[in-house]
């Protein structure tokens, strides 16, 4: 009998509309002559069974299952879509855990340290990893806008200290604009990071580690038509120039690709990551980790797979079979 695979989308973050999109191409890749993939849609408490674009049934969260067409349907694993909270930083993986239901991303611990920028930057600072200096602002604190510009210059980047999918970034030229973007930042976040800009290109690569193998992806060289990486860049079709491999000498591929690597295991990663560099130079300036990256039509890590000739398909499946099989 084939196992039941869930694919978990929705979210309660404005990176809900993307978890949409990245869970539609998942579904298509998930190998339906070796699992029966099913759509979870997850919005607060409101979790449901998706069929055909319409939901059917409420899930029953005692034991993550659900009654369809007169059957209890119980869900042997779950491939976690969701960007942002609660898919992203840990919460969903505690509940997954207590259902001791295996799942596709990183665990609780790995989850939300990776989520909060600030707390995993200064983790990995530790391991020598250099990366562009920041400052985290509560919400509600102070807004000192000429230490700032004194500590870290100008330009900066103001961005939400948890999140992704570039909701609530600015970048900042003018000092009397500091202020407005930093609490745009707080609308998203009760954090905010003023981080020193480090005027370079932009590199990405995903990997994933299993017991038994490893892919690590190509690496991708990111050239936005607008002033950054922002949402419009990232899911505008020909907003962005992405070239898969980078125009990046093979030293720098190894290079980067290590660094990847490192990163993964410092942070006892799983599943799929994306790990994000800005390169100044020969230096390698770390970003962040992406546990649970986009996996949409216009992402990274598709681009990447498809470049290493191989199908997205091949990769979940691994990933799936790697826990339950």
């Amino acid at each position: 009998m084939k196992k039941n695979i869930a694919v978990v989308y929705g979210g309660d973050s404005s990176e809900y509309v993307v978890s949409v999109m990245s869970s539609k191409n998942v579904l298509q890749a998930v190998d339906p002559d070796l699992f029966q993939p099913w759509a979870v849609e997850m919005k607060g408490k409101d979790w449901k069974l998706v069929v055909d674009g319409e939901p059917v049934a409420a899930i029953d969260k005692q034991d993550f299952s659900v009654q369809y067409q007169g059957e209890k349907l119980h869900f042997d694993y779950a491939y976690i879509t969701i960007h942002g909270t609660p898919g992203e930083d840990g919460i969903l993986q505690g509940y997954f855990d207590l259902m001791k239901i295996p799942y596709s991303t990183c665990g609780v611990q790995s989850s939300a340290l990776t989520f909060n920028k600030y707390y995993c930057s200064n983790y990995l600072r530790n391991f020598g990893i250099t990366m562009a200096k920041s400052v985290r602002l509560t919400r509600g604190d102070g807004i000192n806008v000429d230490q700032l510009v004194a500590d870290l210059g100008l330009p900066v980047f103001v961005k939400p200290n948890v999140g992704g999918s570039s909701f609530g970034i600015t970048k900042v030229k003018l000092k009397e604009n500091l202020k407005a973007a930093i609490e745009k930042a707080w609308e998203e976040s009760p954090e905010a990071l003023v981080e020193e800009f480090i005027d370079g290109l932009e590199l990405t690569g995903g990997l994933v580690k299993m017991q038994h193998e490893e892919f690590i992806f190509p690496i991708t060289e990111v050239l936005p038509k607008n002033e950054f990486f922002d949402f419009e860049s990232k899911y505008t079709k020909g907003a962005t120039l992405e070239i898969t491999p980078a125009r990046i000498s093979e030293e720098l591929t190894q290079r980067c690709q290590q660094l990847s690597s490192r990163i993964y295991d410092l942070c006892n990663c799983r599943g799929i990551v994306r790990v994000d560099y800005i390169l100044k130079g020969n230096t390698l300036y770390f970003l962040e980790v992406n546990t649970t990256p986009g996996m949409t039509a216009t992402s990274f890590i598709p681009q990447q797979i498809e470049a290493m000739d191989m199908e997205l398909k091949d990769i979940i499946t691994k990933i799936i079979q790697d826990q339950i099989c």
